[in-house]
């Protein structure tokens, strides 16, 4: 795999190789993976995932950021409408990766937080094709995504916690 930047932007086997969800996963399986996947440029703004949709990608960052938002009427106040943004994602960090798992509504927004955001995609169906091929490959992703998603449970835990202190 070649280790090309060009103009700041990860090309797709970089974006994947520096992606912690597929770390401790050989070239060869990196390889399958990256001739899967596509890559896609987006403006500021633009809706990538809207809360509620089924979609069915995997999204590693390759350049910019995105912005995580959710409906604010989750939060129990159903007189505020609109979203709130709860999160902000860059360069080789990874969104969607519930919907490697299931087919259900996604649980958020996801807007391009900068023009010139290029997102690197990787479809379900593909990505589970080769997991089903190739069984270790399976089991290393979703070790990988166990891991990646008790950390964010567990910063997000602690970052509620010390909101609440604060409040107090």
């Amino acid at each position: 795999m070649g280790q090309r930047i060009m103009s700041g932007i990860l090309d797709i086997p970089q974006a994947i190789e520096q992606s912690k969800l597929f770390s401790g996963i050989n070239r060869d399986y990196l390889r399958m993976i990256a001739a899967i996947s596509r890559m896609g440029r987006y403006n500021f703004g633009d809706v990538i995932i809207e809360q509620g949709s089924v979609t069915k990608e995997l999204y590693i960052i390759a350049a910019g950021e995105v912005d995580i938002q959710v409906d604010q009427s989750i939060f129990g106040d159903l007189t505020s409408t609109g979203l709130v943004r709860i999160a902000t994602l860059r360069r080789g960090e990874t969104f969607g990766e519930i919907a490697i798992i299931d087919d259900g509504a996604r649980s958020a927004t996801v807007t391009s937080g900068q023009s010139d955001t290029h997102l690197v995609s990787i479809s379900r169906d593909a990505l589970l094709e080769l997991c089903q091929e190739y069984p270790n490959l399976g089991y290393l992703l979703m070790r990988n995504m166990a891991i990646n998603l008790a950390t964010t449970l567990r910063n997000r835990t602690t970052e509620f916690q010390l909101r609440e202190l604060l409040s107090m």
